[in-house]
This record gives C-alpha cells, sequence and structure tokens, in this order.
C-alpha cells in the first residue's frame, strides 16, 4: 500500500444510499418511503414534529466519513451524487461545501428518484478518474450497495486500493469482500453509537414481541419483524419497497462468533506456510483477516486494540512479547476441536 504522504484518495459519495441506509437502521426497513423523508420539509411550520425528531436522530456525520477518508492520504477527488433540490438533501449542502465536497447534481427523471442515476453516474467518474489520474492511489466509495462490486473489483485491477464505507442493514456482504478494506458507519471515529446502540436494544424485545405474536397466531409478526431485522448485514439493490434480495439476511449471526472463526482461520492459513507450532506476527495476522473480510474491524466488537481482541481469544491462541513484536500461534487442542 502507498505511504500515506504519497497517497491521493478519490471519495465518491452516494448520497442518497448513505442517508437513506441511514434512516432505515434507525427506524426500521422501508421507513424512509413510509415516513414520506423524501420531500419532508422540517423548515415547514406545519410538519410532523415525531417525524422531525426521527429525522434528526438519522442525521449523518459526513465531517467523519471525509476524515476518514483523508487519513488515507490527500483528498484530491471529494464528490456526492444526490438531486440536491430535495429538502432533505439541501439541509446537507452547509456541511458538504465547507468540506470543499463537489456536489454533483442529478436531476429526478423517474417517480423512483435518482437511485440508478447515482451509481451509474458515480461509476462512470471513478472509471474515468481511473485513467485521467494515473496518480490517484485510492478509490474511497460510500454506498453499500451490490451494485458497485464490478466497479471495485475494476478499481483493484487497474493498481488502486478500494475502501468501502457502508451502514449496517443495507450492505451488501458481496461488495464488502469486493473491497481491500471496509468500515461500517458506526465504526468511524467521532461518530455517536448512541442512536445505533438504542435501535439495537430494540432488536431483542421485537424479536420477542415476534415469537409471542407467531405462538398466538396474531398478525403482530409483520409489525415486529422489521424491527427486529432492521440492523441485519444484508444486500440492497434498492431503496425501493419492491426491491428483491437475493443473499440470506443475517438476524442470528452473533458478530463475535464470526469474528472468532475469522481469527481461527487466519491462523490455520498462517500455519499452513510455515511449521505448525511457528509464531506468527499479530500485524500479518490482523491483514490476512481484512483480506478474507474487509469489514472486520475490533472495535465495534469492545475492544480498544487488536491485541485485546486477540487476548479475548485465549482459548483459541496464546500470545508472546519479543521484543517490539507481539506473536501469536493456534493451540493445537483447539486446531484438532474444530
Amino acid at each position: 500500500m502507498t505511504e500515506p504522504n504519497d497517497a491521493r484518495v478519490g471519495l465518491y459519495i452516494d448520497f442518497d444510499n448513505i442517508v437513506i441506509s441511514r434512516y432505515q437502521q434507525l427506524h426500521g426497513r422501508n421507513a424512509f418511503q413510509r415516513d414520506g423523508i423524501r420531500d419532508f420539509d422540517k423548515a415547514n411550520p406545519d410538519a410532523d414534529r415525531a417525524i422531525a425528531a426521527k429525522l434528526a436522530a438519522a442525521t449523518v456525520d459526513f465531517n467523519a466519513i471525509i476524515d476518514f477518508a483523508a487519513s488515507f492520504g490527500t483528498l484530491v477527488v471529494n464528490r456526492a451524487y444526490a438531486d440536491w433540490s430535495v429538502p432533505i438533501n439541501a439541509s446537507y449542502q452547509r456541511q458538504l461545501m465547507s468540506r470543499a465536497v463537489d456536489l454533483t447534481q442529478l436531476f429526478t427523471t423517474t417517480t423512483r428518484g435518482t437511485k440508478n442515476g447515482a451509481d451509474i453516474r458515480l461509476a462512470v467518474d471513478v472509471v474515468e478518474d481511473l485513467f485521467q489520474l494515473p496518480d490517484l492511489t485510492h478509490v474511497i466509495i460510500v454506498a453499500g450497495d451490490s451494485d458497485y462490486i464490478a466497479l471495485a473489483q475494476k478499481s483493484k485491477r487497474l493498481g488502486r486500493f478500494v475502501v468501502g464505507i457502508g451502514v449496517a442493514g443495507s450492505t451488501s456482504t458481496s461488495l464488502a469482500a469486493a473491497c481491500d478494506e471496509f468500515e461500517d458507519y458506526d465504526s468511524l471515529p467521532g461518530i455517536d453509537k448512541s442512536a445505533a446502540a438504542a435501535a439495537s436494544a430494540e432488536r431483542p424485545r421485537a424479536s420477542k414481541k415476534a415469537m409471542e405474536a407467531a405462538d398466538a397466531g396474531t398478525d403482530a409478526v409483520a409489525d415486529a419483524a422489521p424491527t427486529a431485522r432492521k440492523l441485519a448485514t444484508v444486500p440492497m439493490f434498492s431503496h425501493t419497497e419492491d426491491a428483491q434480495l437475493d443473499e440470506p439476511e443475517a438476524d442470528d449471526i452473533d458478530p463475535q462468533t464470526v469474528a472468532t472463526e475469522l481469527l481461527l482461520r487466519a491462523l490455520q492459513i498462517g500455519h499452513a506456510k510455515g511449521d505448525a507450532d511457528e509464531w506468527l506476527n499479530t500485524g500479518t495476522i490482523k491483514n490476512q483477516m481484512r483480506r478474507m473480510n474487509p469489514s472486520f474491524n475490533e472495535k465495534p466488537l469492545g475492544f480498544r486494540s487488536f491485541t485485546d481482541f486477540l487476548s479475548s481469544r485465549s482459548d483459541l491462541a496464546e500470545l508472546k512479547e519479543d521484543g517490539p513484536q507481539r506473536l501469536i500461534r493456534l493451540r493445537p487442542e483447539a486446531d484438532s476441536k474444530r
């Protein structure tokens, strides 16, 4: 990877994708359409105060996104794609313009808004920049649609380091796998995690309501299910109500278990390249885990550092220090149990 001082970064924001995804992460699937947010004007004296409060809670902090993008190097391309005449989008203009974001206007030509137009325009611009700016080292795509898989793959083939940023619940697992690195919006430095935590706390209650409703044979299951699903990592091809999803939802997947299995596979791969009892560098193992699953990040799991994460898996692996290096190896008994 290019050194940060030499890196030149292109940031491309599918604005509608991230704003809609955040709202639906906190307020339920299809909530953006159901609450009429696209045409909602909070400045209107007759605006529904309850909807205004929900909208305020789902405000996206684009400063945090831009700051994270800048950590990779100098931002030489900084664009956001949307119909900026829409009230909800217009409310972000001052924040974005203060960070020198190029607001690319997309005009609404269908009843479904500018969703597909943003995908196509963003992809065309990225490919054009890849050829016109040979010194562009990083491509950062702020979106979760699987529509961008081909774009990520193409950018990697052309030698760029691809970073994705998406919202939990509206991120395609295939897109995350296509990137060199993928970050959840809530894991970015500076993001207030209280809203997402509150939404997450609702999941067990919603799931219990759904099960009780099923036992009682009522229709309440339909009401409870959207809330129970809203933090699942599932692909989002479109933000329309009739969107078809062809990947399984992940309601019951424990992220701690997923991380443990990822660590196990990384250690097994590391040992397969050398002696079974060989000590491996922890940095090498983390890089391997990120290559296998670019969305891996120990901080959303509750750990301040990767070392803390490894220490919590002491039944799986043992650690030691060798001067400035931290080393790790898989416990033989742990490997044999799997």
